[in-house]
């Protein structure tokens, strides 16, 4: 997922339905999915393999299909576009500080637990 930016609505459609499942699907399995779209399978397997070039799917063959997963969690997918997000800042720590004081409470006591569980590597 090397920079990883945004994904378009219809990549991220098909990263959903492929990170919901959580087991590699052929492209026809993914079009069934996104049946209400009315898409050719043309076009659901190019998005596909745009999406394994750019890095964001393995593949792995299963007689004459693709079956394709996702090579990394939805979490390492929003982890890198927070990252990426902090590196448009000219002030990463006015950014983090910004950050910390918008989350609710429950959210600031998993950051605050994170950190000391880094601490105490």
């Amino acid at each position: 997922m090397e920079g990883v930016k945004g994904l378009g609505e219809l990549e991220r459609s098909i990263m959903d339905i492929l990170w919901a499942h959580n087991t590699p699907m052929t492209a026809r399995e993914v079009g069934r999915h996104i049946a209400d779209r009315d898409l050719a399978p043309t076009t659901v397997m190019t998005v596909l393999d745009r999406l394994t070039r750019k890095g964001f799917l393995a593949r792995t063959r299963d007689g004459r299909a693709w079956r394709y997963q996702p090579a990394a969690s939805r979490d390492a997918y929003v982890a890198e576009l927070m990252l990426e997000a902090l590196d448009l800042t000219g002030d990463r720590s006015a950014a983090l500080t910004r950050f910390a004081q918008a989350v609710s409470g429950p959210e600031a006591e998993i950051l605050r637990k994170a950190l000391t569980e880094l601490e105490d590597e």
